[in-house]
């Protein structure tokens, strides 16, 4: 029972980082999180910062200049940070994002070329399989790459990517044998922003997260060396999955953070606003909704981290376990939020208070990498 109970609990070391990057957050990130929302901006300041604390190393082993700390750590991270804001917290998961299919599927090449440089903080990936007519259904995607040589011709646009006109290079999906069939004949390539032919379209005016820029890259018969292939040539449907498995995580953890964040921040202020004569967390109706909010939201973490664990140790069933915390947790973060607005009142409606902003941030998160709806029937499908 002892091992059952250990398994995913943190050690001195690593509740000790947990706390620095809590200070980190409360005292750096929190106070730009309202001006990053109201202007749209790419936090490059927090970006610095964090270079310097080698958090874009949490998701890399040592042989690449990352901390070796493993997957629970990276997501405490991003818990930590999206208490405070969740665009600033997107830097890190797309770090992860991505250069996972380089770490889980290319080549000792590619792995040196590329992740040494996001692990300093020097380059920031992007991770492009979605189309403006293929989201939930990656496998319908039209962008194609061509062989010629030595080297792969990519045209196509892709849609919603994160991180666009940032980003120092692009994990871009392209179908490369068009007879194949749906889903089939898909592979993966690295391709730089330096590329002749690359080009960054629209971005998108978003609901949330809009210290994140999102939008189309687009690929002009874009030429890459063939040792940009990641893998094998028509297996991109199984990178692009197993990346998933683990990237998904980070999804639950921005979540967790800012339901956490918003629960935090309605029980402070119930103790301190005033009605009929007396603080409004006195009365049961407050109560029962502060309640609910952090009980849900501890359940949410205790899914995550146990998925977390499951992913650290290549679990069989991490994917599973992967859908199963990006869903609870983002659709608590959407009742969290709902409820923090409803305990500021009239205040959690108007953006001088934060609890609006995690709303707002919140339902992103029950959108991107894969719809709930997608999360169900990935979960559904494990039961059969």
């Amino acid at each position: 029972m002892s091992a059952l109970a250990d398994a995913y609990a943190l050690t001195d070391d690593q509740r000790d980082f947990r706390d620095t990057i809590r200070k980190v957050a409360q005292e750096r990130v929190a106070p730009r999180a309202a001006e990053i929302d109201e202007k749209a901006e790419y936090p490059w300041d927090l970006r610095e910062l964090f270079s310097e604390l080698n958090l874009f190393g949490l998701p890399f082993e040592t042989e690449y200049g990352g901390t070796g700390t493993g997957v629970l750590m990276l997501n405490i991270a991003v818990e930590e940070i999206a208490k405070a804001c969740a665009s600033t917290a997107l830097m890190l998961m797309l770090a992860e994002l991505g250069t996972l299919p380089i770490k889980l599927f290319g080549s000792d090449e590619l792995k040196e070329r590329f992740l040494p440089k996001v692990a300093s903080g020097e380059w920031a990936p992007a991770f492009a399989l979605s189309e403006p007519e293929a989201g939930s259904d990656p496998g319908g995607m039209i962008c194609k790459a061509v062989r010629d040589g030595d080297e792969w011709i990519i045209s196509g646009t892709k849609n919603w990517i994160s991180n666009l006109g940032v980003a120092d290079f692009y994990i871009v999906f392209a179908v490369t044998d068009p007879t194949a069939g749906h889903s089939r004949g898909i592979s993966a390539f690295v391709v730089e922003r330096t590329r002749e032919g690359f080009s960054v379209g629209n971005k998108e005016r978003k609901l949330g997260m809009r210290g994140s820029p999102t939008g189309q890259p687009i690929f002009d018969d874009v030429r890459i060396p063939a040792e940009n292939l990641i893998g094998e040539v028509n297996k991109g449907m199984h990178v692009a999955l197993g990346t998933l498995d683990y990237s998904r995580l980070g999804v639950a953890a921005q979540a967790l953070g800012i339901a956490q964040g918003a629960t935090d921040y309605a029980a402070a202020y119930a103790r301190e606003r005033r009605q009929f004569g007396k603080s409004i967390n006195q009365f049961q109706g407050i109560q029962f909704k502060l309640a609910d909010m952090e009980t849900q939201t501890a359940a949410g973490r205790e899914l995550l981290y146990q998925a977390c664990a499951k992913a650290d140790r290549g679990d069989a069933d991490r994917g599973k376990y992967s859908a199963m915390a990006k869903l609870f947790n983002s659709d608590n973060a959407m009742r969290v939020t709902v409820e923090a607005v409803q305990v500021l009142g009239g205040y959690g409606y108007v953006s001088e208070y934060p609890v609006e902003r995690m709303l707002r941030d919140a339902k992103l998160t029950q959108i991107y990498e894969g719809t709930n709806e997608i999360q169900r029937v990935v979960i559904a499908r494990s039961l059969r």
